[in-house]
C-alpha cells in the first residue's frame, strides 16, 4: 500500500491520541489533503537516521488554524507498518511518501500473562508512590502504558516492531522485573540513609557481664 509519510523522532502506539502542530508547507498540504480527501498518513520512526517501521494514523480533528496557516491537529494511531520504499516526495506532493506492508498483528495472549505483567505494572507505580489509573484487566494490553512505564526510546520502538502481544507482554515484564528490582534497591538505600541522619538511642551495656579472654 502506499502511504503519504510524515517521519518524527517519535514512536506512537496503536490507539494512542497523536497531538500534532504543523508548521511546514509540506505538512500543512498533507493535512489539507487529509482533510479533504478522507486519507491516511504514517509517522515512520527516525532512529538512528534511518526510517524502517511505523504507525498509521488518521485525522480526527483540525483543533487550530493560525494565521500563518499553522495547524493544532489530533490524529488516532491505528496499526504498525514497516518502509518498503521510501519517497521524498509523492508525485506532485510536497511531502514524501512510499509503500508500505501492515504487520499482522497477532493479538492472543493468555490472561494469566496479562495478569502477571498487570500486577507488575501496579507494583511500579506503588514504587514510584504514582496513582495506578484504573484500567480493567480485560482492557488491558502491551500498548497501554507504552509510554508510562519508564522504556527508552529504543526499547519503545523495539516494542513497537513486536507484531505478537504474547511477545510484547513478555518483553515489557522483562522490564518490569528490572526496573523494579532497581528501585526496590534505590528505596531500600534511601531507607538507610535517612536512618543513619537521626540520632539513636543504645542500650547501656552492663560491663560486669563481660569476660576478657
Amino acid at each position: 500500500m502506499k502511504l503519504p509519510l510524515f517521519p518524527l523522532q517519535s514512536v506512537f502506539f496503536p490507539g494512542e491520541t497523536v497531538p500534532l502542530h504543523i508548521f511546514e508547507e509540506r505538512y500543512k498540504q498533507l493535512i489539507n489533503d487529509c482533510r479533504d480527501e478522507a486519507i491516511t498518513f504514517g509517522i515512520p520512526v527516525f532512529i538512528n537516521n534511518t526510517v524502517e517501521y511505523g504507525t498509521e494514523v488518521q485525522l480526527v480533528e483540525v483543533v487550530n488554524t493560525y494565521d500563518s496557516g499553522e495547524m493544532d491537529v489530533v490524529c488516532i494511531a491505528r496499526q504498525v507498518f514497516k518502509i518498503l520504499t521510501f519517497d521524498n516526495e509523492m508525485e506532485g506532493k510536497l511531502y514524501a511518501g512510499g509503500i508500505v506492508e501492515f504487520l499482522d498483528s497477532n493479538n492472543d495472549a493468555e490472561l494469566s500473562l496479562r495478569k502477571e505483567v498487570y500486577d507488575k505494572m501496579k507494583k511500579l507505580y506503588d514504587l514510584m508512590s504514582v496513582q495506578f489509573p484504573t484500567i480493567p484487566l480485560d482492557k488491558f494490553n502491551s500498548y497501554a502504558f507504552g509510554h508510562k512505564m519508564g522504556l527508552s526510546f529504543e526499547q519503545e520502538y523495539e516494542l513497537l516492531k513486536l507484531s505478537n502481544e504474547t511477545q510484547r507482554l513478555q518483553y515489557i515484564a522483562t522490564h518490569l522485573d528490572t526496573t523494579t528490582t532497581v528501585l526496590e534497591q534505590i528505596n531500600r538505600t534511601k531507607a538507610v540513609i535517612e536512618m543513619n541522619g537521626h540520632f539513636k538511642n543504645f542500650d547501656p551495656l552492663d560491663f560486669k557481664d563481660f569476660k576478657v579472654n
